[in-house]
């Protein structure tokens, strides 16, 4: 039997699948604030991977347990690797950036419901999402350069400037200081900041309004948007745009959609 998300048997992650075709995933190692250690990165990937040819899942919705969203790497890990032990660091290194990469890569949208502190490599999962929700407990800090680590790591240096811009984003990786929720709501780092009993609410409110729209127009929604934001110039881009329309045109969902926009009706669609 192909393994689903709904199904899927994971240590460290949870998964509820909620109306419509979001799914909650949820870290679970609440006594270390969901840090991030070897088993969680492989179940981070593996679900991803089952994300990849789920086609139930319309909405992905990550969140932590307990009182943190994710405190990123876990540091009993980092500090058991043996002193002369570069190999074995870089692949570490390398599996955790890769896993950020493909959470950024997923076809279906990614909303993170950041529910306490989200710090180094727990940013850099917030900040693959494609939106973010924060409760006011939430807070953020690249911390690596805090540790006597470069501040660029696991995508972060990619990822934080297309979100805040380079100006904020440089004065959060030099300095590694913890902003509150209400900072990283200033700076556009989240989108919306709500009442912690509101957070889920919110997120899977927001899951469905994404959801009610078809399979293929969000992924190609989400493919240009990732694409154009570093397009060498807006002919490349309208060229994509150009190149997503026709293509989500000849799609069995697009008269569906059409039609029950018109008739304001709720649409039924294939995914196809």
């Amino acid at each position: 039997m192909t393994t689903t998300l709904a199904t899927a048997d994971f240590d460290h992650l949870l998964v509820r699948e909620e109306e419509g075709g979001v799914h909650v995933v949820t870290l679970n190692r609440p006594e270390k604030l969901n840090a991030l250690h070897a088993e969680l990165w492989d179940e981070l990937d593996a679900m991803c991977a089952v994300v990849e040819r789920d086609p139930a899942v319309r909405v992905v919705v990550l969140t932590g347990a307990g009182r943190g969203f994710c405190a990123g790497a876990d540091l009993a890990v980092i500090t058991a690797l043996p002193d002369d032990g570069v190999t074995d660091f870089m692949r570490v290194q390398e599996h955790g950036a890769n896993v950020i990469a493909r959470v950024k890569r997923l076809p279906v949208p990614v909303i993170a419901a950041v529910n306490g502190p989200a710090a180094g490599g727990g940013l850099a999962l917030a900040l693959a999402a494609d939106v973010r929700i924060a409760a006011p407990e939430a807070r953020f800090n690249v911390a690596f350069v805090r540790l006597g680590l470069s501040g660029c790591d696991v995508g972060v240096s990619w990822l934080l400037p297309r979100v805040v811009g380079l100006g904020h984003a440089s004065e959060l990786m030099l300095t590694g200081r913890l902003i509150d929720a209400a900072e990283a709501y200033r700076i556009g780092l989240v989108n919306r900041v709500v009442a912690a009993g509101d957070l889920m609410h919110a997120a899977l409110e927001l899951g469905r309004e994404m959801a009610a729209n078809s399979p293929y127009a969000l992924k190609l929604t989400k493919e240009c948007l990732q694409v154009n934001v570093d397009a060498g110039s807006i002919e490349a881009a309208i060229a994509l745009e150009n190149r997503n329309q026709v293509l989500a045109s000849r799609t069995r969902d697009a008269p569906i959609a059409m039609r029950a926009f018109v008739t304001k009706t709720a649409p039924e669609f294939t995914g196809r």
